[in-house]
């Protein structure tokens, strides 16, 4: 995977259990951070003027898969990369990694949808196609 956009992170002690391995659930945490901040990284605005300026209500995840290879402990830099979305018809996919190094602790991918306000929606959103600006921001050329 060449990575769109990647990050260095510490691990912090309260990502980690008693004996200072990072807990499985927070790693889902880092690749869910690095997508928002991907996204800024892209040229979007931040998530809460997206939501007042753009009228998108968010991009909920639907899906998760993530594999764990090898564990990150307490103190360890991180690098968490990920790589531009795939889009769908309203649904997108981001591949991430997390690495120690060279060597791969975690890889994944979340399949998120694209939503926005609908009041005669259930929960008051429905899912819609991205726009095309923002798929632009992120094509392969």
């Amino acid at each position: 995977m060449t990575a769109f956009f990647q990050r260095k992170l510490r691990i912090e002690w309260g990502w980690c259990d008693p004996a200072g391995i990072v807990f499985a659930p927070r790693f889902i945490d880092m690749f869910s951070e690095n997508t928002v901040q991907m996204f800024e990284f892209a040229g979007l605005p931040k998530k809460r003027e997206m939501r007042k300026g753009m009228g998108v209500a968010g991009y909920p995840l639907i899906d998760l898969q993530a594999r764990f290879m090898r564990p990150a402990a307490y103190g360890d830099d991180v690098i968490v990369e990920s790589d531009a979305p795939e889009f769908g018809r309203s649904s997108f996919t981001v591949a991430h990694r997390i690495l120690l190094g060279d060597v791969v602790c975690v890889e994944g991918t979340e399949k998120r949808v694209w939503t926005v306000y609908d009041e005669s929606a259930p929960g008051g959103i429905k899912s819609a196609p991205a726009p095309d600006d923002v798929r632009n921001l992120f094509s392969k050329t």
